[in-house]
């Protein structure tokens, strides 16, 4: 699964992820090149709110309240910026203007407000004999903090450069680790869904982060999106961490991710139960034929689409990658395969991980969410609470992949306007004491019996 992780970047709502952010069939390709503008950074606003700038598409920015609001900049003639609302490309009223860069400091609207130094440290760390790349951010000064390694999800793009959340927790009291996954970015190896070989390099990303922080850590733990929901629990049953947050992730493997998509968004666009039936029948055929590795399966996957391609719902399905590969011959299907082969667990069960855990656990889901559907991971959570593990669950129930908001446009599109309220300051909370307190939006909260909100 792609994302934006929980707090990267977003072409566009079925991108994220981010993310961040979907297991999609999607080339490899680097992102248009991203702004390096000095103005990256987080700053302090004069009523004591942050607001993060981040890179974004080509020469765009990207900024993002702590309250969940949002939008990209765009550079003026002027020299100043002009903000467009979310994801929506509408000017939401909003002009931003930066000093020079020695000076540090913005107009965001009407407020001024101040570069946040923090305390940073690159480092390259080792796992299985591959150098990755990675960065601790901490707040400026002595004291103890927790930190959150990120883990990251599908992306292949650099987390160094487009995850927020590596400032958006220091400036509000929490460490953050950040680091390219294998074969992204500044990492050395070649880029892999392998959940097994992720978790242990997120296992060394935590290591690394004790070793540079010393004695300021206070409490540390994973927080993933998306992919990093399988990849995060994993890698807590294999270190000593103080919880596990897992953002638009799944409880299910990822061929029932696809089925799950595929029945939540034919049953949206109003199909019976039956075209339903007809539709699943193709995915499991498609299914077959990417989990194999693109070897097997292609006479019945011919044999179904040939039996409904003239059906009225056919143009509907879609799915997490079913609809990626309609397209496709079996020869050209043979022929692309071999791009697509990055050690994808299709059929990993993460339940028994998620049973054997006593890392207390943070699940925020969306309710709205194609890319991972929540239905089915939000029951199997719900089971891990009633039987006395220290998970809690919050669902926003209008929210899609990446915790997002959204506007429904032409062709049933979605555009993404915002983050759901709440969403940062849950991920902080749990990163501090591993309590949530109060109401965070509209989150849904289900709590271990020993836990209260």
């Amino acid at each position: 699964m792609n994302a934006p992780h929980s707090a990267g970047t977003k072409r566009s709502p079925a991108w994220l992820g981010a993310a961040l952010c979907s297991l999609i069939l999607a080339a490899p390709q680097a992102r248009a090149a991203a702004s390096q503008d000095c103005h990256v950074g987080t700053y302090r606003l004069e009523d004591g709110s942050i607001v993060d700038v981040a890179p974004s598409e080509g020469d765009s920015l990207r900024w993002r309240r702590f309250d969940g609001t949002t939008g990209a900049l765009h550079k003026t003639r002027k020299g100043d910026w002009r903000s467009t609302y979310g994801w929506t490309d509408r000017p939401d009223g909003k002009t931003v203007a930066f000093s020079d860069c020695s000076a540090g400091t913005i107009r965001f609207g009407d407020a001024s407000g101040r570069l946040i130094p923090f305390d940073v440290t690159d480092a390259t760390f080792k796992s299985h004999g591959t150098a990755l790349a990675g960065r601790l951010v901490l707040p400026k000064g002595n004291a103890k903090v927790p930190i959150v390694v990120l883990v990251h999800g599908a992306e292949h793009d650099s987390a160094l450069v487009y995850y927020s959340l590596q400032r958006m927790l220091p400036a509000s009291g929490v460490g953050a680790f950040v680091y390219d996954k294998r074969g992204t970015g500044k990492s050395a190896g070649t880029y892999t869904q392998d959940f097994n070989l992720l978790a242990d390099d997120a296992v060394a990303a935590t290591r690394e982060a004790r070793r540079l922080a010393g004695a300021r850590v206070s409490r540390i733990g994973f927080q993933g999106g998306s992919e990093g929901g399988w990849v995060a629990p994993i890698a807590a049953n294999r270190s000593s961490v103080d919880f596990v947050i897992v953002c638009f992730g799944l409880a299910v493997s990822v061929i029932d991710e696809d089925q799950q998509e595929v029945m939540l968004e034919m049953r949206d666009k109003g199909h019976t139960p039956g075209e339903i039936a007809q539709a699943l029948e193709v995915a499991r055929a498609a299914e077959t034929v990417i989990a194999s590795g693109f070897t097997r399966g292609f006479k019945q996957f011919d044999v179904v689409r040939a039996k409904y391609r003239n059906a009225s719902w056919y143009k509907d399905l879609h799915g997490n990658y079913t609809y990626a590969l309609l397209p496709y011959s079996e020869a050209q299907l043979r022929e692309l395969g071999p791009k697509y082969i990055w050690g994808t667990p299709f059929y990993y069960d993460p339940m028994p991980t998620l049973r054997a855990d006593t890392t207390p656990q943070l699940w925020i889901l969306g309710g709205a969410d194609y890319e991972a559907p929540s239905g089915e991971t939000g029951r199997r959570i719900t089971s891990l609470i009633a039987a006395g593990r220290p998970f809690t669950l919050a669902i926003y129930p209008h929210a899609e992949h990446g915790m997002t908001l959204f506007e429904t446009v032409a062709d049933d599109k979605r555009v993404s306007t915002r983050y759901a309220p709440g969403y940062f300051a849950m991920i902080r909370d749990f990163a501090l004491n591993g309590r949530l307190q109060g109401a965070y939006g509209n989150a849904q909260l289900t709590v271990a019996r020993h836990g209260a909100p």
